[in-house]
């Protein structure tokens, strides 16, 4: 083990600190067992390692495991979390969990052995505690950390630094959000590039080869993650990413089960169970009528990318704009709360909020007389009158 925390302070020393994830502030430490999902690339094991400079505590009292490391293959998490509490350690961060067989069993096993123990586990998005072998669901406070915003975008390159604006400010108060920005910020000088490059942070490490990252990125979460989900077929991944290039040529479009199936070789009695691992992997999103459990349902009413970044890397022909705003405005409100698709509109939120998004010289003839319904406009810079700048929605978080 003592290479183990050899490694672990090499990393906490060596983590870049300048720019945070906003995630960082929402959760609360101080509880004892505390797990983060996320897609790939989303950044999580940096906050984590940030979080542990930033205590300032000596080696022997925390720990960064990753256990996707050959050190797993031949000691146990428990035997080695038992030996670390022993020599006095405080805290301990799990990361790649979903690598290490058994792992809820043996973090449940640390969690009610040692009391004075804090432990941190990160996974992929496609973990779900609550069917684990040992449910942690009653014992860990669990947070998802998405790729960037377009707000931390602009923050992680020292364009401007603004908090966060909660939807309910942002529609209540818009005639004066243009006094939150410098009267010299131009958002949608960035906006762009932010659809195009901006969702994940690893960007800046190779601007150049971004594309290809992304698409290797979209292989291994398949080829990989989701050989931990139970009932996905691991022989099936060239499949799911056959089904997954094609939904990228059509996204936003209500899906035809039949058709899928037909074209990505897949039985359409599985396809909604691809979907569905598709959407849990964050690489598409699925949006649903208003008013209905998706327990209920069959089968989603539109289907997106999960985000612009990813739907530009795969898409053979250039983006249409109405897609990519579509894209961006169900990605950055997918996290704030539940999106449905109302009778009238594009998106519904919360069960009340609905909201019309279209390019400049869109009116809101189609939510006219409809209480609680907004307009959101592509290439605008500042609310004007009765619409919403669609840029503004990636400041929710």
């Amino acid at each position: 083990m003592i290479e183990l925390l050899e490694l672990s302070e090499n990393y906490t020393g060596n983590v870049p600190i300048e720019f945070q994830r906003y995630l960082m502030d929402q959760i609360n430490w101080d509880n004892r067992l505390i797990g983060i999902k996320g897609a790939r690339g989303t950044g999580k094991t940096t906050m984590l390692l940030q979080w542990l400079r930033k205590l300032a505590m000596p080696a022997s009292k925390t720990a960064y495991f990753s256990l996707d490391d050959i050190y797993f293959t031949a000691n146990s998490l428990v035997e080695t979390g038992q030996e670390f509490h022993s020599k006095g350690g405080k805290i301990l961060v799990l990361d790649e969990v979903h690598k290490y067989p058994g792992w809820s069993r043996e973090i449940k096993n640390l969690y009610d052995r040692y009391h004075d123990l804090r432990i941190v586990f990160t996974g992929s998005s496609i973990i779900d505690i609550s069917r684990q072998e040992a449910d942690l669901s009653r014992r860990a406070r669990m947070y998802e950390l998405p790729g960037l915003s377009y707000r931390e975008y602009l923050k992680m390159n020292k364009i401007i630094e603004i908090d966060p604006i909660p939807l309910q400010k942002l529609i209540s108060s818009k005639n004066q959000i243009r006094k939150s920005f410098p009267t010299d910020f131009r958002p949608l000088q960035y906006f762009q590039d932010y659809l195009i490059n901006g969702y994940y942070p690893f960007y800046n490490e190779d601007p150049g080869g971004y594309p290809v990252r992304l698409r290797q990125l979209v292989r291994l979460i398949i080829e990989s993650d989701m050989a931990e989900l139970k009932g996905f077929d691991i022989r099936n991944a060239r499949k799911m990413l056959q089904l997954l290039y094609i939904v990228a040529q059509q996204v936003p479009f209500k899906p035809n089960i039949n058709k899928l199936a037909e074209k990505s070789k897949i039985h359409r009695n599985s396809i909604s169970n691809y979907l569905y691992f598709l959407e849990e992997a964050r690489m598409i999103g699925l949006l649903y009528p208003s008013g209905i459990s998706i327990a209920t349902l069959q089968k989603p009413e539109k289907i997106f990318m999960n985000n612009t970044n990813l739907l530009h890397a795969m898409a053979e022909e250039k983006v249409s704009a109405g897609t990519m705003r579509e894209t961006f405005f169900f990605n950055q409100m997918h996290y704030p709360g539940k999106l449905r698709l109302p009778k009238t509109g594009d998106f519904e939120i919360a069960g009340k909020y609905i909201f019309e998004v279209g390019g400049k010289s869109k009116t809101g003839t189609q939510i006219k007389g409809l209480s609680d319904a907004y307009l959101v406009k592509d290439n605008m810079e500042y609310p004007a009158s009765d619409a919403l700048p669609l840029w503004l929605f990636g400041f929710l978080y």
